[in-house]
């Protein structure tokens, strides 16, 4: 019995189609039947040409998936860098991307003005990316949560928006980072309250609201004798993916010349990696120090 491209290909010469090959794979060009009419359903989804093309991905119900799995808090290191692997694992995948911003349960992926990757497909920039964040995300759950076991599998949510302009990108990212900042000062001073002071979280709530930035900084200090500022970037900054040359040290095992044996030799070798960097991108220091990150040409 003929199985698999074997089987294809006695199907598609009885039936008079043609066989091609189209990167190193076998492609069948079918012959038209009356069903066809069915991709003029098909919506046109192109992304307009010269925009950045940022998939913003979010949490779906994080707030209970991460009471259900214990996470600390105000912050968890662990849910953290997941996240932060997650996302290192789509730029690999994904190599148009030019840069990477996350907080919290989200992460926004910025695809290049000129890539034509997938035609500059919508849906195809989403669905890769939440596909590839979300299989990631339980790949490597036990990497960082050891003892704790993936009660039931996390859910995500995407969504498309185009920016024309280096200065709306450079804005977006700049939003992203000061809502981490407004997010993380207030859940740090509530969950103080809370696990410290013993308050309950409808006290708490009770207790912040109104207060601006430089009352929840006195509380923190005067209170719990926290000061803000020394609190880890990680969290007051979130975390910038880029891709950036690094030299490492790899062993190779070669054959000298006069020797019988290989021998492991240690070899110097630049690669072009993801690397998370927590930092202020709001002013221009950030913008200059990593120009290329909106190089057309890069």
């Amino acid at each position: 019995m003929l199985r698999g491209w074997r089987a294809a290909w006695a199907v598609a010469a009885r039936s008079g189609c043609g066989v091609g090959c189209m990167r190193g794979r076998w492609r069948f060009s079918m012959a038209k039947s009356k069903f066809e009419y069915v991709r003029d359903f098909e919506t046109d989804d192109t992304c307009l040409p010269n925009c950045w093309v940022v998939v913003r991905l979010d949490g779906r119900n994080f707030h209970r998936f991460s009471e259900q799995h214990e996470f600390k808090k105000p912050n968890d290191d662990r849910a953290l860098h997941l996240m932060t692997k997650c996302a290192q694992m789509v730029m690999q995948e994904l190599e148009d991307i030019a840069i990477a911003y996350g907080q919290s349960d989200e992460y926004s992926f910025v695809f290049r003005k000129k890539s034509r990757w997938f035609k500059r497909r919508a849906s195809k920039f989403m669905t890769h990316v939440v596909s590839q964040f979300a299989s990631s995300y339980v790949f490597y759950w036990k990497d960082f949560f050891k003892d704790q076991e993936l009660l039931y599998p996390p859910g995500f949510d995407g969504r498309i928006v185009l920016y024309p302009s280096d200065q709306n990108l450079k804005d977006y990212l700049s939003w992203r980072q000061a809502d981490c900042h407004i997010n993380n000062l207030y859940n740090t001073v509530f969950w103080m309250l809370v696990q410290r002071s013993g308050l309950t979280p409808m006290q708490a709530q009770d207790r912040l609201r109104g207060t601006l930035a430089g009352d929840k900084n006195e509380i923190l200090f005067s209170e719990f004798n926290i000061n803000y500022n020394n609190e880890p970037l990680m969290y007051r900054k979130g975390t910038v993916l880029i891709w950036q040359k690094i030299n490492e040290v790899i062993t190779k095992k070669v054959k000298l010349p006069k020797e019988a044996e290989e021998k492991e030799v240690e070899v110097n070798r630049a690669r072009t990696k993801v690397v998370p960097l927590h930092c202020d991108i709001i002013g221009d220091q950030f913008w200059e120090e990593y120009p290329e990150i909106l190089a057309e040409d890069s």
